[in-house]
């Protein structure tokens, strides 16, 4: 089942689709993860990936929600005017969204980010305890020098210098890219006490592989919490093959359910 959905942040009206979970469970408490789109992106993903992920994430006992940042997608907003700061402010409204539902183990919240959205799942996980787990797919580690780069270094300068630029339809002003320099996940990723799931891919000619091997170093350093990487031989930044897909979509589920059959034999070795 699949039901279409307003979350109110702000003045903002975010359009979202909430998968209900259709295996069992045993404590009728289910895990809720939220799919943090990337730059320019919608709840959709390309070639539909954010939807086939979170249908086969829900045939495994899960609520997943996917939304559209503001002013994107279905949403209300201007995408350039709003920035970094406040993609991580709307997270937060669905992860107010999704605990506050009855029959969601607050013990099993997870953020699912790709490319941007995996910075932002990131950095929101810092500052909202509620967030357990992290899965980041081909995640973004510089955001001002990455977006920058796909932008273009002349848009860049267009919009600092006139107030605006065009990037596919979406006007980004100089207020947006002050927002991506404001923050810097690799400092603040080993403040996240959670697990995490790195998954990238080789051909990733976007957001660098580099990046994943860096994170993990990185998060290696924590006293808490693991830190696992799946690295997929010949896939692109947006796993644009069935087999790609299958193959994130698949690591991912075998992760998340792994974890919670590693804290159960954790939990009884410590009784």
């Amino acid at each position: 089942m699949e039901k279409q959905l307003t979350l109110k942040h702000e003045n903002l009206h975010l359009t979202g689709t909430l998968h209900y979970p259709t295996g069992g469970s045993d404590n009728g408490k289910h895990p809720a993860i939220i799919i943090c789109h990337g730059f320019v992106g919608s709840r959709i993903g390309v070639d539909r990936l954010f939807v086939k992920t979170a249908r086969a994430l829900a045939a495994n006992g899960a609520y997943v929600l996917r939304f559209d940042y503001g002013g994107c997608g279905e949403s209300d907003g201007d995408y350039g005017e709003l920035g970094l700061e406040s993609m991580i402010a709307q997270t937060r409204t669905a992860i107010d969204y999704v605990t506050s539902m009855d029959t969601v183990d607050l013990q099993r919240v997870v953020l699912l980010g790709h490319s941007l959205g995996g910075a932002t799942a990131l950095l929101t996980s810092v500052r909202d305890r509620r967030v357990k787990r992290l899965v980041l797919w081909s995640p973004v580690a510089y955001p001002f020098t990455d977006i920058v780069r796909i932008v273009g270094r002349s848009g860049y300068d267009e919009a600092i210098q006139s107030g605006s630029t065009d990037y596919t339809g979406f006007t980004l002003k100089p207020v947006f890219f002050d927002s991506l320099q404001e923050h810097q996940p690799f400092q603040e990723a080993p403040r996240f006490g959670g697990d995490v799931l790195l998954v990238h891919g080789t051909s990733d000619d976007v957001i660098p592989a580099d990046y994943s091997f860096l994170y993990q170093k990185v998060l290696w350093t924590r006293g808490d919490g693991i830190c696992d990487k799946e690295i997929i031989f010949q896939a692109d930044h947006t796993y644009s093959t069935r087999k790609h897909q299958e193959e994130a979509i698949g690591v991912t589920t075998s992760w998340l359910a792994g974890l919670d059959r590693r804290h159960e034999e954790w939990h009884h070795w410590s009784i």
